[in-house]
């Protein structure tokens, strides 16, 4: 297929570009890149590029693809807190204008990336695609509006799917350390203790980030009558965790490393668990990865680079303040636009 992916030179769209490109798809990417200087390591795949704000895509931009895989947005609660008037234009409003365009422009597939934040404060029973939605962030709130908007576009020549995918880790280009089994790994190699900001009660379910990738791949060639207008939770029902169980996994990992909390806990409400059992049973979904492998890849990786403290820590790797410091020195206008 010929297709375009939104948001492709992000934590998953680097990663996704290989494998479509290995899949024999062509492949175009739309990025307003925000994070040019926050490449971890190498390994960029080069592809005809639209450096265009989402907000701005036209129908003469969408001509002649089959697929739209969307994955443009602002990606982390955190940062959708910033501006929530910005978060709702840029993750709701944009993305059913641009499903808008690529229904007249006749695409057929339209593949959204959604997230399980939808479900919110849920408390430990498994939630299907058919749970309650609980949303509690403008981020959450966000995800679970656009997708009620694509439903709406849905017919027999335009075909939305969308993928709530689990709390995403693992080694990526354009690597993210505001994820949690990232951010663990990261203090308990850099500083022998595995820090947690918050009680570690809170349950998550987690997939790897090329097993995210890697349900785009298998939905994008999936036929039709198996995924069309649906949304299917992207994880591993037995990689439910609560943090504190992440915390034991990553010391275990890391020799020498101990786990210790904050004397001033953050109060995250959000608590899900997922069943993910649907996507395995419709499309043959099978995920490669699983957290403790994961966090070995994590280790192995940092320990290449040499990461330290302040680099996980500091401005060019944590969404929230890079976005900041690129509005204080007004490259972004307040709207979170270029300026030049």
């Amino acid at each position: 297929m010929r297709v375009l992916v939104t948001g492709h030179l992000g934590y998953i769209g680097t990663v996704l570009i290989p494998m479509l490109l290995s899949d024999g798809h062509d492949a175009v990417g739309l990025d307003t890149d925000y994070f040019s200087q926050c490449t971890f390591g190498d390994g960029i795949s080069e592809i005809p590029t639209i450096k265009k704000d989402i907000r701005d895509v036209k129908v003469s931009d969408l001509k002649e693809f089959d697929a739209v895989l969307h994955l443009a947005g602002l990606s982390n609660d955190p940062l959708s807190d910033l501006d929530p008037k910005v978060t709702f234009d840029v993750n709701y409003n944009a993305t059913i204008k641009l499903a808008e365009a690529a229904k007249k422009a006749g695409v057929s597939r339209f593949i959204f990336s959604s997230s399980c934040s939808n479900y919110g404060i849920a408390g430990e029973d498994l939630l299907t695609e058919e749970s309650k939605l609980n949303p509690t962030t403008p981020y959450g709130r966000s995800k679970v509006l656009a997708e009620e908007g694509l439903k709406k576009l849905a017919d027999k020549d335009f075909s939305p799917v969308f993928l709530r995918s689990a709390t995403a880790y693992g080694f990526s280009p354009r690597l993210r350390f505001d994820l949690v089994l990232n951010n663990l790994v990261a203090w308990a190699h850099t500083t022998g203790r595995v820090f947690l900001k918050s009680n570690g009660s809170p349950w998550r379910p987690l997939i790897h980030v090329e097993d995210i990738s890697l349900a785009f791949v298998s939905v994008l060639s999936a036929p039709k009558d198996k995924v069309h207008n649906q949304a299917f939770n992207v994880g591993i029902t037995e990689e439910n965790y609560q943090i504190k169980d992440l915390a034991e996994i990553v010391k275990q990992t890391v020799p020498g490393s101990e786990v210790e909390y904050s004397n001033s806990p953050i109060q995250d409400k959000r608590c899900y668990r997922v069943d993910c059992s649907k996507i395995k049973s419709m499309i043959g979904f099978k995920p490669k990865w699983d957290v403790r492998r994961g966090s070995k890849q994590m280790l192995d990786a940092y320990k290449k680079i040499g990461l330290k403290l302040e680099d996980f820590e500091g401005l060019r790797f944590k969404r929230i303040d890079h976005i900041k410091s690129l509005l204080s020195s007004g490259q972004l206008d307040s709207n979170l636009r270029w300026r030049t």
